[in-house]
């Protein structure tokens, strides 16, 4: 299977990141057919050899006559479901999920319903064809997913159509929120990550962490527009292909479980109990029915944590349930490694938790709430769209 590896130290925006895969070795001439089988209006791409503080690098230009018409969600999703065969079905899928995420992240900023979204300055053409040509570029190079450590944001502020907003701005935050990515500010105080960029970032990594071990097939750069004196502003891509990702052994860590016996709690008011140990720090929550003396039915509540968050979630069972006391047991924690990753599923991003030892896959199994949500934002059943989660992470996989 073939995995990239990113390299965001300056940053990464769509049009750099397209530059590392010409410069990987993507068609150029492939990549300008997706794009034209999106794009309603004329869109130029050709490529530069630069150098970006003395290293060089391929910077990919985008050209249109409509580079700051705005478009909401809709309108993007429309162009991309509607694009002709040039525009395969990997990228089309690719290329709905980064702007399902791009719109979902605008959307918690704003405040407004998803297909509410108006995209500004990433609704521009130029902006379309970035991402699109990104998608296209990972799909014909087989691509199954990304690897990134971590990614400089930038900092200090940019003028947008809001008006001017602190870097990182919103939808960069809001993308990142809830990965495992790991923001830096980078050696510029100006906008390392665009939107554009982030979405593609968040849509296509896999894990947050290094790739996996894999013959280096080739090695890319793609050029930012700006030549900064501090670090090259380019993004570092290398391509690798393994014959499986090799998983990590399993870890022993040290646990506790706090737990407590009770019989006299509405029942109506435990999913709200374990909801609350989980948000008070627990990694897992549990609920058993018992017979206690006298024969009376009762459950025990569980939660098992880290030593540093005991405390918060001994409170917590104490103050969201009747007991008047808790155990407290330490445990080894025995734990296969996990990675997560984003797959596609009728244009809605869903995430897919796996794990794994010995380069063996145990589990793969897709994140529930956000089956739940494509499910009802799609009027689809629960049920098909679990299945076509499951079926979008094996086509990846090739199995």
């Amino acid at each position: 299977m073939r995995h990239l590896a990113v390299q965001c130290a300056s940053g990464a925006s769509g049009d750099m990141l397209l530059g590392a895969l010409l410069d990987l070795g993507a068609s150029l001439e492939l990549v300008r057919a997706a794009v034209d089988a999106v794009a309603p209006e004329p869109v130029t791409i050709e490529v530069e050899r630069v150098r970006r503080a003395g290293f060089a690098a391929l910077k990919a230009h985008v050209g249109t006559d409509e580079s700051h018409h705005h478009r909401g969600w809709r309108a993007v999703r429309g162009l991309i479901e509607g694009a002709g065969p040039a525009l395969t079905q990997g990228a089309r899928e690719r290329a709905l999920a980064a702007f399902r995420g791009l719109a979902e992240a605008e959307a918690r900023a704003h405040g407004v319903a998803v297909d509410d979204v108006h995209f500004h300055e990433v609704g521009a053409l130029d902006a379309i064809a970035d991402i699109v040509g990104v998608c296209a570029a990972l799909d014909e190079l087989g691509v199954v997913a990304l690897h990134a450590e971590t990614v400089a944001v930038g900092s200090g502020s940019v003028e947008t159509s809001h008006g001017r907003l602190a870097v990182p701005v919103p939808a960069v935050v809001g993308l990142f929120a809830g990965t495992d990515a790991v923001l830096v500010p980078g050696a510029v105080a100006r906008e390392l990550c665009t939107p554009t960029g982030a979405a593609l970032l968040v849509s296509e990594v896999r894990s947050w962490g290094p790739p996996p071990a894999g013959r280096v097939l080739a090695a890319g750069a793609g050029a930012g527009s700006a030549d900064h004196a501090e670090a090259p502003n380019v993004v570092r891509a290398v391509l690798l292909e393994t014959d499986e990702v090799k998983a990590a052994p399993v870890t022993r860590t040290s646990a506790v479980v706090v737990s407590a016996n009770v019989d006299d709690l509405d029942p109506r008011l435990w999913p709200l109990v374990l909801d609350a140990l989980l948000a008070a720090g627990a990694d897992d929550a549990w609920l058993t029915p018992i017979v206690m003396k006298k024969g009376r039915p009762a459950h025990q509540v569980a939660a098992l944590c880290v030593p540093e968050a005991v405390a918060a979630v001994r409170d917590c069972l104490l103050r969201e349930t009747t007991t008047i006391g808790v155990r407290v047991a330490g445990v080894e924690k025995h734990a296969a490694p996990r990675t997560e990753r984003v797959v596609a599923v009728h244009g809605h991003r869903v995430r897919v938790k796996e794990a794994g030892t010995g380069g063996t896959r145990l589990t793969r199994q897709p994140e529930f709430d956000d089956i739940a949500r494509v499910a009802r934002e799609t009027g689809r059943s629960a049920r098909e769209i679990l299945q076509a989660a499951h079926d979008a992470a094996a086509r990846e996989d090739g199995s």
